[in-house]
């Protein structure tokens, strides 16, 4: 698709400039750790990942949009069998999308392989805008596989898969970021779309509270599958972030690419 890749660059950093500008106004939580050491440490993180996705195309020709391009043409795929319009099409496509990463996000926490990968997007002690674009390359190339497999078995239209991934993206960013709603918005918010103060009860050090609100867009999910919080019980300034490595470790580029392999 033509200019995809420009259009979904400029919004990434479009946003990302708007939340990290919006949360050193109006921040929720006092940050723990050095905000220079910890950004460069998830910048390179995600040039990594960019750097891992380049590899996967390599072995598969078509990473999202390209794949939806592919089993359009040749009409593979549930969509692409139906004569359907194509905003129902857009709005099935993100319902279905959203919800199989849900399911993801949970199997990462019950699967403990799985778990070995994931807990470096968790071991992050700090919770703001860059926390985000912190999973391992691993992680990362498991979960475009998954949806390129995902693309060809439902056949969503390309201009559905991008709307997706800008959606997948930007409310990723807004939901981790370290920014204070008012109480009446964020209650508003939330009946539809994740809001930081629901997410981050998912990044509590509290095991209870870490295996809940796996939402990364869509704030439905957790409560019809019954795994909403809507609160931490020491309240937002008063939990912890992270896991058990309360030290200089998850900010540090080395330790976070080598966590999934340490013992422990």
């Amino acid at each position: 698709m033509e200019y995809e890749s420009a259009l979904r660059v400029g919004v990434f950093i479009g946003l990302f400039v708007l939340f990290a500008i919006a949360e050193a106004l109006l921040p929720r939580r006092v940050r723990t750790q050095s905000r220079l050491r910890r950004w460069s440490t998830h910048w390179i993180i995600s040039f990594l990942n960019t750097g891992t996705l380049q590899i996967v195309a390599l072995a598969l020709p078509l990473l999202a949009v390209g794949a939806a391009i592919d089993a359009g043409a040749n009409g593979w795929g549930l969509l692409n069998r139906l004569d359907w319009p194509l905003q129902v099409e857009i709005v099935l496509a993100v319902l279905f999308f959203d919800l199989a990463i849900w399911t993801q996000h949970l199997i990462t926490h019950k699967v403990p392989l799985f778990w070995r990968f994931h807990r470096m997007h968790h071991a992050d002690q700090d919770f703001d805008v860059t926390t985000a674009i912190r999973f391992h390359p691993a992680e990362i190339a498991f979960s475009m596989m998954l949806k390129i497999g995902l693309i060809y078995l439902i056949g969503p239209a390309a201009v559905a898969i991008l709307i997706f991934e800008v959606l997948l993206n930007g409310t990723a960013m807004f939901n981790h970021s370290n920014l204070k709603l008012p109480l009446g918005l964020d209650r508003a918010v939330r009946m539809v779309l994740v809001t930081p103060d629901m997410h981050r009860v998912h990044h509590s050090d509290q095991r209870q509270e870490h295996d809940s609100n796996y939402g990364f867009a869509l704030s439905i999910w957790d409560r019809i599958f019954g795994t909403y919080i809507a609160q931490p019980k020491k309240g937002h300034k008063g939990m912890t972030i992270g896991l058990e490595w309360q030290d200089d470790g998850p900010s540090k580029l080395g330790w976070s690419l080598l966590l999934p392999f340490r013992r422990k």
